[in-house]
Formats: C-alpha cells, structure tokens, sequence
C-alpha cells in the first residue's frame, strides 16, 4: 500500500512508526497477531490500525470492536482514536472490555435467554453476600468453605463454561463435590435476585451465541474487525467470544505479550495467544521488539530473566534509549530497614535530583507488603496512595445510594433490597424484615412480593405494615418515573402522577431526587461523625458521575444513529458501568503521591523510578510456585512485568529476615535474582555483615560459600539429614552450585520440597 511506502511524519496514521508498526496498522484482512514486548507502543498501533480502517479502507465504524482489559485503558483508548478520526466516528466505533461488551448485548438480548433487561451486575461485595447468605441457608460453616475461596472456584468453572451440573458431574473429591452443591444454591439465590455475576456476563453470552445463530449472526455482521488487547490474558469464556465473532470473516488482530501473562490464578490462558496461529494458519505475525519506555540496563536484565521460562514466544527487547543506572540489588536487615532504605532512595532522588514523589512507585508480590511500607512513608509525611480497588465505589455512602438505584431497576435484587429496606431508618426493624423473609420463603415468593403483601403477615403490627407501605410505595414511584414500571402502584399505594415521567429528563435529575427523597442526602447533611460532610459532598460527586456518564452515553447515541432513549436505559448504562469498574480504574498516576500496589495491579502502567520490595523466595516466586514449574513461569513473568514497568531507575529490594505472624523468620533472596546479569546490578548490603557461619550451643550453622566447597566438607550434600529453623526436619535432596548464590533443594517432612539459598537458610546438620 502506498501508505506503507512513503509515510510522511505528519501523516496521522503512518507517521512516526516504525516499520513493524507500520505493517501491523496497514494490515486489514485477515487474522494478525501482533506480539507487543512490553513498552513497544501496541496501543499507538491498535488506535492507529483504527484509525485506518475508518479513514483509508473505508470501513464504517459500527463494525468496528475494540476489547482491552479494563474500563481505563477504554477510555484512553477511545480518546486516542479520537485524536486521529472525527468525534462522530470515535463515539461509533466500539471500545471495551469484554465484560462491558458483554453486559450489553445481554441487555440486548434478554429476552433470548429468559432475563429482564434490569437485571443486576453483582459486584465483589454483591457477591460475597450472596454467597455468604447460601452458605448459611445450606448450614456451611464459613471457617471450612471461606466465601472468597469457594468463589474463586466457581468463577474458575464458570471460566471454563461449566454450569452446575456440568461442574457437580466432574467433582472428584469431598471439596468439589460440596463446591458442586453451593453452586448449585448460589446460582439459584442469582437467578431469583435476576442477578448475574461477572463470571455470568461471559458464559451467558457464549449461550446467546451458541443457542442462538441469528443472534450470532447479527454480531458477525455488527462487528467485521476485532482488535483484542492484552490478548494473553484471555480466558477459554473470552477466547470463545471472540473466536465465535471472528470464525466467519476471519478479521481478529490479537495484541499481546505471553511474558506477560500474569493472570492464570484467575482464569487466563497463556494457550490462547501461544497457540494462535494454530487456530488461525492464515495468520501474519508481528513482532513490536523494540521498547520506547525502560533503559537499556532494565531491558537487559529483564530479558535474561524471561529467558529462563519456556512458554513463551521469543522477542529480542531492544531499545535507543541511554543505558541508564545499574539495578539496585538490595539487601536488607528486616522489613522496617528495607522500607527506610527505600524512603531514603525516594527522599534523595527527589532533593538532589528533582524527581516529583508522583514519579515513584513501590511494588509488592502481596498486600500485607504494604504496611510498613506505609508507616515509613506516613511518619516521614511523604504522600502515597494505595492501588487497592474502586474506593468511591466502596464507600458507605456510595454503595447505599448505589443499591437504591439497583433496587429500582430490579426490584428482585434481594441483596441491595436488605441493604436499603432501612437505610435511613423508615420503621422497619430487623424482626419486621425477618418475617417478610420467612413469608417470602414460606409463599416461593421474591421478597420485594413479600412486602407488597405486607399486610397479610400476620406476625406484623400496623405499624410495621404501614411503613413497609411507604417504603414500596416509594420504590414504586421511582420505577413510575424512570419509565420502568406501569403508573398502577402495588399494594394499595397511591398511583403516580400521570407526568411522572417529566419530572425526571434526566438521569442526572432522576439520581439527585432519589437521594433526596430516600432520605440519604438529609441522613449525611446531618451526620455530626462527618463535620467536614465529605459523605455529603460524595453524594454530590456520584451525581456528577451520572451527569458525565450521561453526556457520553448520548454521543455514542447520536453516533450511531440510535433513537433517543429516557431514564431507564441510562440508569441500566450506568449501573452496568458502576458495576465493571476495575480495580485498576482507581489508579492516579499524575497524583503527586508515591504509588504502592501489588506487582499485578502494576501491569499497564509505568513510573521512572520502581522499588520492588520482598523479592525473596516464598513471596516472589510465592511459595505455591515450588513444586509447580506452570505456576513457577507466570511467577517469573510477574517479576518480569514489574522489572518492565521502570523506566529509568530500579531497585529490588531483600530482607534477611521478616516478620511472619508476629515471628521473625529467615528470609531467602528470590531465585529471581540469581537469573538477572550481575554486569548490570549494583549488590548494597545494608546489614554490614554477612550471614556468618557458626551458632550457639550444640547447634552447628553453616553457610556457603560461592564455589560450594564449605557445604561439601561440612556434610551439607545430597541424602543428608537437616533442620530448619521454620521447616524444621528434611533431607537434601540436590545441592546446586550454578551461580553466586548456591541452593539445596530440600524435603522437609512437614513442609514439603523447598529450595533454599544455602548462604541464608541456617540449616543444621543432624548426625543420621
């Protein structure tokens, strides 16, 4: 094309790129797969593959899908297609997340698979009640089948397309086979809220497309070019949704990076993007090697890490940045001394050298890692924030105004109604609901039922009947004027003003009447525990956000020639938004605040200077990853996105010893570190000393020296007998002396198979 020839760099779709970008955003039939190594601009070459679809091929927008992985990256993406094509035409191409994509043409399509077009979207908290409310129906004790646990596992059945049945049938063991039952009663307390989960969007759509071809064929007809993001970390549910879309025309272009695939414990599939040209022979690959982000020093000591795993598809990472300063390799005396040491590194990059606190950021294999990294940044009142989830969405406030507007919109939803039913108090005391909730199940009657019917249990007073009266009354009024519901009230309440529905154009109106007239905006106007009203003024802020959410939603209306709509479709838009927010989507990082999150929340951001704390064994790799060389690999690909999201400076951090459960343990350097090019590491021991051999008593200690000579002469080889101090009794099983730091593989007979950095793990010979 002519367009890959001769690129002017002030063309906006060609301009700048390199030449492998250049083939990626020319390439229109076909499937493609671009391989993206981490910093390699792959979003520049998916808005500009876009944006030469719709203004050089011709291609309309409608038929155009974007999938990336949160609803942030979205929008960013959305804005930068903006850039390069009109508004109109930007607000017609869809840009989203499978989820979102999903939730929409579930809506879309309701009817097919026997759901209401209000259903609710659980989120995390939704879902942890709900299921907390089944396991106490079925007398489960929360102690052996924690909630968290037992979703975790249905969301990974579900990923894998298995209803109850399907997953009961292939139950093997007592934990699956009562996973299988809860199941089972989970889905039923969903079905009966008109409720889905968000494991639910996806599986519910492969039946739309799978049970329905037309349906099926409509969408392969809406959607003629797919453009996947962070394609490695689709699951089998995603993976089916997309190749059922793309299996007619063949039109998928799959961005990704399998040395980034971090996501298996939650359902991802590194098979996916590995095995894609298998899936589709015709295919052309691309491989964007070359990173505009890291120096040349973080680029070469991630590529020899990576190098060690064997699922992966190999890039050469390369780059014409400046080489840039060595990896700091540190070693610390505990976690307080390992915090201090970073504190210190921030505090003189930022007076000696300028570099803004936004700039910084501190990265964690697990939370629990961020406490006393938070004490030191408090006490020397350095500012920071936590990448730890939706927090507005969280707050009580919020989430209180959140289920009042669920409830309306499906007054089914059981979980968000027992949220509400007293939330201000109205009179309805917990005896009152728990009779409700006895007719309800006592009648097979949905609860919202029950309390339209109030009045004929006979357990309640007039009193209670009456407030119930006033609550459903209310609710019904609400539906009245978002056009959800008939102006005929429920269980004698007064009928709705026949112009209801002109009391509230506007979502923006409909949010602001229903906080004031539920009583929730007086409730936290006159909250004398919140003098500042900050609760108040995140009221305020939500109806901002139904305000903006609005504005939008009728562009994207207007763009693609769809019919004016009223209250009810916007507010089913904005909760399905509320509800999809990821736990990604909170993240600032313009903030003027020292960033803290865990190595996976890191993934698609990048800061000039990281520390990554705890890069020991048992934390990164985490200690599930021993014995099992799959997890093992996405354990290296975790540290290998962390190491990738430095652009100029980096230190890893290591302690000697950590405190565990109020126990100060020996820690163990990650095997991570020994994989990496000491020609680019700066080793800083910190603890001024060694770990000296000896010990007191009868105890003999040893550690190893580089050449493993000390271990030999000391019995420390293969079939000795050991204790550790936390392991306790094991055997050696291999004694490996590759490297700087030397390790023993060791069974321990409680423990299991460890590997230990001999130099660190203080084992002591026992006399067999």
């Amino acid at each position: 094309m002519s367009e890959l020839s001769v690129p002017s760099d002030t063309d906006p779709v060609f301009g700048g790129l390199t030449d492998p970008q250049r083939e990626a955003v020319g390439h229109v039939e076909g499937p493609l797969l671009v391989l993206a190594a981490a910093g390699s601009g792959k979003t520049r070459v998916i808005t500009r593959r876009i944006a030469h679809l719709v203004l050089r091929v011709g291609i309309a927008p409608w038929n155009v899908l974007a999938i990336t992985f949160t609803n942030k990256a979205a929008g960013e993406m959305r804005e930068r297609v903006g850039g390069l094509v009109s508004e109109r035409q930007a607000n017609a191409v869809t840009v989203s997340t499978f989820h979102s994509l999903c939730a929409r043409l579930l809506r879309e399509h309701a009817e097919r698979l026997g759901l209401p077009r209000t259903y609710s979207i659980y989120d995390t908290a939704d879902q942890t009640q709900a299921m907390k409310r089944t396991l106490k129906a079925m007398h489960i004790s929360t102690t052996n089948f924690p909630p968290g646990r037992v979703l975790s596992t249905i969301s990974q059945a579900k990923n894998e397309l298995l209803s109850p049945e399907a997953y009961a049938n292939q139950a093997a063991d007592f934990y699956s086979r009562s996973v299988s039952e809860i199941y089972k009663k989970y889905q039923a307390t969903l079905n009966k809220n008109n409720a889905l989960d968000f494991d639910d969007l996806l599986l519910r759509t492969v039946t739309l497309l799978k049970d329905h071809p037309d349906v099926l064929a409509v969408l392969r007809d809406r959607y003629q070019y797919l453009l996947i993001d962070e394609y490695q970390d689709t699951n089998h549910a995603q993976f089916t949704i997309a190749n059922a879309l793309a299996a007619q025309h063949g039109n998928i272009c799959a961005t990704g990076d399998p040395d980034q695939s971090i996501y298996g414990w939650r359902g991802a599939d590194i098979r996916n993007i590995l095995e894609f040209e298998q899936h589709y022979p015709k295919a052309t690959t691309v491989r964007l090697e070359q990173n505009y982000r890291s120096t040349k020093t973080i680029l070469a000591v991630a590529d020899r890490l990576i190098s060690h795993n064997k699922q992966r598809k190999h890039k050469s990472l390369w780059t014409e940045n400046d080489q840039g300063d060595p990896i700091q390799a540190v070693t610390a005396n505990d976690e307080r001394h390992e915090a201090q040491w970073v504190l210190d590194w921030f505090t003189r990059l930022r007076n000696e050298q300028g570099v803004p606190w936004g700039d910084m950021a501190v990265f964690y294999r697990v939370n629990s890692l961020s406490r006393v990294m938070e004490d030191a940044l408090r006490t020397a009142s350095v500012p920071y924030q936590i990448a730890r989830g939706t927090s507005f969405y969280e707050r009580k406030e919020i989430k209180d105004a959140i289920a009042y507007l669920r409830v309306i919109a499906n007054p089914a939803d059981e979980v968000n109604l027992l949220r509400v039913v007293n939330t201000p108090a109205r009179g309805i005391s917990p005896s009152t609901v728990r009779a409700l909730t006895a007719y309800s199940v006592a009648h097979g009657t949905p609860l919202i039922e029950a309390m339209e019917q109030a009045m004929h249990v006979t357990s309640l007073n007039g009193r209670a009947v009456g407030a119930v009266g006033k609550f459903v009354a209310q609710l019904h009024r609400w539906r009245c004027q978002a056009g959800l519901t008939e102006s005929d009230a429920p269980g004698g309440a007064p009928p709705a003003a026949a112009d209801a529905a002109d009391e509230a154009p506007s979502l923006r109106r409909f949010v602001e009447a229903v906080l004031r007239e539920s009583g929730l905006e007086t409730l936290y106007r006159n909250d004398k525990t919140d003098p500042d009203q900050e609760r108040l003024m995140n009221l305020g802020e939500l109806v901002s956000a139904a305000q903006q959410f609005e504005e939008v939603y009728d562009d994207q209306q207007q763009a693609t020639g769809a019919p004016a709509v009223g209250v009810a479709s916007r507010l089913e838009g904005y909760l399905e938004q509320v509800s999809l927010v990821s736990d990604l989507d909170a993240i600032d990082a313009e903030h003027g605040a020292v960033s803290l999150m865990t190595l996976h929340a890191a993934k698609g951001l990048e800061f000039p200077v990281v520390a990554m704390v705890g890069v020991e064994d048992g934390l990164l790799p985490h200690r599930e990853a021993n014995t099992d060389n799959k997890k093992l690999e996405e354990e290296r690909r975790l540290c290998f996105v962390g190491i990738t999201r430095a652009k100029q400076r980096l230190a890893m951090t290591h302690t000697c010893f950590r405190t565990v459960f109020g126990q100060l343990l020996p820690a163990i350097p990650s095997r991570f570190l020994s994989e990496m090019p000491e020609d680019y590491m700066d080793t800083l021991d910190l603890t001024g000393h060694g770990v000296a051999a000896g010990g007191g008593g009868d105890r003999r200690y040893v550690s190893l020296g580089e050449n493993g000579d000390e271990a030999e002469s000391d019995g420390l080889s293969p079939g000795a007998l050991v204790r550790h101090p936390q392991f306790g009794l094991g055997r050696i099983v291999t004694v490996t002396r590759s490297g700087s730091q030397p390790r023993a593989r060791v069974e321990f007979n409680t423990a299991g198979v460890k590997t230990l950095v001999l130099k660190y793990a203080h084992l002591e010979l026992v006399e067999a």
